[in-house]
C-alpha cells in the first residue's frame, strides 16, 4: 500500500501539482495511513531519581562513619584508617551521584558531565581498592600476628592508601583528559561519555580485584581454622570450638564476598559485553545494585565494629550501653 502511494506521488510532476490536488492527496494519504500517537516522555527519568536517592542515602550513611573516625583520636589504627578510606570513597560516590543528577537536568554541560563522571569513577574505584586494602590488612594481621602492631604496619598502611587513591584519581581523570566518546559516539560504552575501552579496563580491574580478595579470604579462613584447631586441642574441646569458629569464618567469607559479587558483578559483566546501542534500562538495572554496595559497606565494615559502636554511642547519648562489648576487635573480626 505504501509503495503504491509512493509511486503515485512520484508520478505527478512538480509543476502540475496544484493546491487542490495536494490537499486531496494529503487527505487520501492520511486516510490510508493510521495515525500513531506517541506517548509523552517524562521530564525526569525515574531511574535517575532512584540513583539520586541512593546517592543521598550513601552520603548520609558514610558521612557518619567519617565523622566518627575524625572525631575520635583513638581510632587511628591501620584498621580504622582503611575503614575511613572506604567510607570517604563511598561518601564521594554518593555526592557524585547527586551532582550527576543536578548537572543532567539543571546545568547541562559536557564539561560538567565529564567532571562528574570522573568523580564517580574515581570514588567507586577507591571504594573497591579500599575493600582490597582491608582484605590485605586482615590477612597480614593474622599471618604476621606477632609483628602486626609495629610501626612497619602503619607505614605500609599509608603506602597502600597513597597507592589506591593515586590509582583511583588517575582512572577518574581519564575522561577529563580526553579518553571519552564525545567526538565519536560509536565508541561510547554503556555509560556515556566513557569509551568501551575505558569501561573494559575498569571491568577487568574489578574482576582481578575480586579474584585477589577471594584468594586472600580463603587464606584467612585457613589460618583462622588452623589457630582454632590448635587452641581447641590445648583445651580439649575440639568438637565445639573448632566447629563454631569454622562456621563463623565461612559465614563471614560468604557475607563479604557474596555481597561484593552480587552488587558489582552484574554491571561488570554487562559493561564488557554491551555498548551504547543497548537499551539504557539494562544499564540502570545493573548499575543500581552496584551503588547498593556503598550502602552496605558501612554496615559490614564499620557499624559492626565494637570500637565504632562505642564511639557512636558516646556521640549520640554520651554513654556506652551494656550490650556493647568492651573487647576491642582485631582486624580479622567482621
Amino acid at each position: 500500500m505504501n509503495e503504491d502511494l509512493k509511486v503515485n506521488v512520484s508520478g505527478l510532476p512538480g509543476d502540475r501539482l496544484d493546491a487542490g490536488s495536494a490537499e486531496n492527496l494529503s487527505a487520501a494519504a492520511s486516510s490510508r495511513i493510521p495515525a500513531v500517537e506517541r506517548e509523552p516522555e517524562p521530564a525526569v527519568n525515574p531511574w535517575d531519581i532512584v540513583l539520586c536517592a541512593s546517592g543521598t542515602l550513601i552520603s548520609c550513611e558514610n558521612a557518619v562513619v567519617v565523622l566518627i573516625i575524625l572525631h575520635n583520636p583513638s581510632l587511628r589504627a591501620p584498621m580504622f584508617l582503611l575503614i575511613g578510606s572506604l567510607a570517604l570513597a563511598d561518601l564521594l560516590a554518593g555526592i557524585g551521584l547527586i551532582v550527576n543528577f543536578v548537572f543532567a537536568y539543571l546545568l547541562r554541560s559536557e564539561a560538567a558531565k565529564l567532571v562528574t563522571v570522573g568523580l564517580i569513577v574515581a570514588s567507586f574505584s577507591a571504594s573497591v581498592c579500599s575493600l582490597l586494602a582491608i582484605t590485605v590488612d586482615r590477612y597480614l594481621s593474622l599471618y604476621y600476628a606477632l609483628t602486626y602492631n609495629s610501626e612497619r604496619t602503619v607505614t605500609f598502611t599509608y603506602v597502600m592508601l597513597v597507592l589506591l587513591w593515586g590509582t583511583s584519581i588517575c582512572l577518574g581523570l581519564l575522561p577529563v583528559l580526553g579518553w571519552n566518546c564525545l567526538r565519536d559516539e560509536s565508541t561510547c560504552s554503556v555509560v556515556r561519555p566513557l569509551t568501551k575501552n575505558n569501561a573494559a579496563v575498569l571491568s577487568v580491574s574489578f574482576l582481578f580485584t575480586f579474584a585477589l580478595m577471594l584468594q586472600l579470604y580463603v587464606q584467612i579462613c585457613k589460618i583462622v581454622m588452623r589457630h582454632a584447631h590448635q587452641i581447641a586441642l590445648q583445651h580439649h574441646f575440639l568438637a565445639t570450638s573448632h566447629y563454631v569458629t569454622t562456621r563463623k569464618g565461612v559465614s563471614t567469607l560468604a557475607l563479604i564476598l557474596g555481597t561484593f559479587a552480587a552488587c558489582w558483578m552484574p554491571f561488570t559483566l554487562y559493561s564488557l559485553i554491551a555498548d551504547s546501542t543497548y537499551p539504557s534500562i539494562y544499564t540502570y538495572a545493573t548499575l543500581l545494585p552496584a551503588t547498593y554496595n556503598s550502602i552496605i559497606n558501612p554496615v559490614i565494615y564499620a557499624f559492626r565494629n565494637q570500637e565504632i559502636q562505642k564511639a557512636l554511642c558516646l556521640i549520640c547519648c554520651g554513654c556506652i550501653p551494656s550490650g556493647v562489648s568492651q573487647r576491642a576487635r582485631s582486624p580479622s573480626d567482621v
